[in-house]
């Protein structure tokens, strides 16, 4: 049996729970959430990265739906909600594929159907407006992982791609971190600075997770995890997964990238724009530089340093599909990921090593999420406090 055939039989009992996935925002984005027009249970290989046909040839068992908005949006709490909206309108239109899931019982549930358990995260603080109300109610509407901010700093955390505001979390931001530990929403140190992903860590009861974040001592981007931060994860039982966006994982890829990025902004797109129209623009900047081209090796790569740090109880994959306009080669769209348990077979990793890096790590770190969230919701009451309150200003 081959590698790959090997593979594939180890994703039909352990199959792939996804970190991150930025459909949603690429359905608004295309065609304003017209469901019939882009049509997931039918190939859409000409628009998206997703769509379930090539999910169930990827061995994908759950995915966590991002309900990502853009920091810059004047509203953006509606905006989420509109995009926890797509999800479920996709979950109820593919009742055969998609099963809404909560909790870890329910994804246990939904790979006992068959099923592809369906979760949701809401990618930066900026999504609850400085207000824990918010947060609960965005726990309420089925949310289970919130990244501290996207590419900008929030009024209480610093990012990873921003000038230091707050010098990691603000107080308010430990009250933030302490709330979503209360509700067992998970604390994702995506996207976020080095300092803040240190405070959320002495902050946390909980553990964190990394949604979409590769390693900065294989590739130097301050996206991605330091390995004193990767060192704290077994204390604090928590999971890093790994990301194939070809700017975080190779270094070739981070000059490039930044130049590519400048000459989106040079023609009045956004740099993270994956319209028809941008897309025109990111193609012509290739061919007059091509762009260095990552592969399923430099992902494993990352895998193989995360794991030597932290240890294989404390990895997952996040590919961040739908969310880039480059993948790696053999990793092109969600139909990908039996390619990387193929190379990481041929690099010696079990097949146990390898079904906790599927699935077990992530199931056990939101069932361990409710754990904490029953035992403090028995001795606190939901916090009212607010940014004025804590720090003084917004």
């Amino acid at each position: 049996m081959s590698a790959l055939e090997e593979a594939r039989e180890l994703l039909r009992e352990f199959p792939v729970v996804d970190g991150h996935n930025d459909l949603p925002w690429a359905l608004r984005e295309q065609v304003r959430y017209d469901l019939d027009a882009r049509d997931i249970g039918t190939d859409q290989a000409a628009h998206l990265h997703t769509d379930i046909p090539r999910l169930r040839a990827g061995g994908v068992g759950a995915q966590y739906w991002s309900v990502y908005v853009r920091a810059d949006l004047p509203d953006p709490v509606p905006a989420t909600l509109e995009q926890i909206d797509c999800v479920r309108q996709l979950i109820d239109r593919h009742p055969a594929d998609l099963r809404a899931a909560l909790t870890a019982a329910d994804l246990e549930a939904a790979r006992a159907e068959g099923r592809i358990a369906s979760l949701m995260g809401a990618e930066g603080g900026h999504s609850i407006a400085n207000s824990l109300g918010t947060l609960r109610a965005l726990y309420a509407l089925g949310v289970r992982y919130m990244t501290l901010t996207h590419n900008d700093n929030v009024d209480w955390a610093d990012s990873a791609t921003d000038e230091p505001g707050v010098g990691g979390l603000s107080a308010f931001g430990r009250a933030v971190v302490r709330e979503m530990n209360r509700e067992g929403m998970l604390v994702d140190l995506s996207h976020v600075a080095a300092t803040t992903m240190r405070d959320a860590l002495d902050t946390t009861s909980a553990p964190v997770v990394f949604s979409h974040s590769s390693s900065r001592a294989v590739c130097d981007h301050p996206r991605n995890i330091p390995d004193d931060v990767l060192e704290r994860l077994p204390a604090n039982g928590g999971v890093a997964m790994v990301t194939f966006v070809p700017k975080f994982v190779l270094q070739a890829a981070v000059d490039w990238t930044a130049a590519a990025d400048e000459n989106m902004r040079e023609h009045g797109f956004h740099h993270l724009d994956t319209t028809a129209e941008a897309m025109k623009v990111h193609r012509a900047f290739e061919e007059r530089y091509p762009r260095p081209v990552a592969t399923v090796s430099t992902v494993a790569d990352h895998l193989d340093h995360m794991r030597e740090v932290a240890g294989v109880d404390h990895l997952g994959i996040g590919g961040d599909y739908d969310g880039t306009a480059f993948t790696p080669d053999g990793l092109d769209d969600v139909s990908g990921y039996p390619n990387l348990i193929a190379e990481l077979l041929d690099r010696g990793w079990s097949k146990a090593d390898l079904a906790k890096l599927t699935w077990q790590n992530s199931v056990r770190v939101l069932g361990a999420a409710e754990d904490v969230a029953r035992d403090l919701q028995a001795t606190r009451s939901p916090s009212n406090a607010t940014i004025e309150e804590l720090d003084g200003s917004t």
